[in-house]
């Protein structure tokens, strides 16, 4: 039974960026173009934290994530390979024959210009693109996409999101950088300051932004007729220790602006737009409702419909 074609883009994708976008956006229009399907080949976990090359971090999107926006791009088949010292230690020849050919039927392999795979990261893209012309596949390889003064990539995100400039790592993905979890029982303090705040579990390790007070839309399950994208909501969000209440957890708890009903149990997305403050500590109860009052009406002043789109 022979194995439908595939163009095929390769790369560890994390955050899918905007420059991910663009050799995603490439492989689409070469598989229209050719009839094929468009497949894509990632890694999970990171390689750099396998190979010890970079402190591990946890990831911008993980793998679960990662798939789902892909699909909704327009991948036909996402194909995750866990990565560890057995994969790293293919031969690129190898990789390409077991992965990529005789998985997908690859005609045609995109991916961005730098990339490389297999042993010793030997595979460049000069290199696959000899070993193509032997095998019968093309290689494309996409520009490296460059805005404000550098590269669009992970590692400018991740320097944004650790400033708490949600914006500017917002425009680099081309969305806002956002988490999504399980509304769970919380300590209730905000329910007795009147600010009653939605405890988010996350379901798996997550890259978090620097610690602080954030304007943010909330995505509530069965709700569309909020003033944001899709009908969110707006929300103040917190991310931090709670050092007023010499809180030892780090918790994300989100006030929904504009709401009086449970939301325990249900599955919220919040999507970082702004950021209002960082953390502090207050002198009581009094101080910190004092703060966030303010929170919540600069909040509001930063999420009008205007900037939802």
């Amino acid at each position: 039974m022979s194995v439908r074609p595939h163009v095929v883009a390769v790369g560890v994708f994390d955050g899918l960026h905007r420059g991910h976008r663009a050799i995603i956006d490439c492989g689409l229009v070469r598989a229209q173009a050719e009839g094929a399907a468009l497949a894509v080949v990632t890694f999970d976990p990171h390689p750099d934290a396998v190979l010890g090359k970079a402190p591990a971090e946890p990831p911008l999107t993980p793998a679960r994530e990662k798939k789902e926006l892909l699909t909704a791009w327009g991948v036909e088949q996402v194909v995750v390979l866990p990565f560890d010292r057995e994969l790293a230690a293919l031969e690129p020849e190898a990789f390409v024959e077991r992965h990529l050919l005789a998985a997908l039927g690859m005609t045609r392999l995109v991916t961005g210009q730098e990339f490389a795979l297999g042993r010793g990261r030997k595979g460049t893209v000069p290199f696959l693109a000899d070993l193509g012309a032997r095998r019968g596949f093309a290689v494309e390889s996409v520009p490296l996409l460059v805005e404000h003064h550098g590269p669009v990539s992970s590692t400018r995100i991740r320097g944004a999101l650790k400033g708490g400039d949600v914006g500017f790592a917002a425009e680099l993905l081309g969305r806002p950088y956002a988490l999504e979890g399980r509304v769970v029982h919380g300590h209730g303090i905000g329910r007795t300051l009147e600010y009653p705040t939605a405890n988010l579990d996350l379901p798996e390790p997550r890259f978090l932004p620097a610690d602080g007070v954030y304007a943010g839309w909330v995505h509530v399950p069965g709700v569309a007729d909020g003033p944001g994208p899709g009908g969110a909501l707006r929300g103040a969000i917190s991310l931090g220790l709670r050092p007023t209440f010499d809180g030892a957890d780090r918790a994300l708890e989100v006030f929904v602006l504009d709401w009086d009903k449970d939301l325990w149990d249900n599955v919220l997305r919040v999507d970082f737009v702004g950021w209002i403050r960082g953390q502090e500590k207050f002198e009581g109860a009094p101080a910190l409702v004092a703060a966030m009052a303010r929170d919540v009406a600069r909040v509001r002043a930063v999420l009008t419909p205007q900037n939802s789109a």
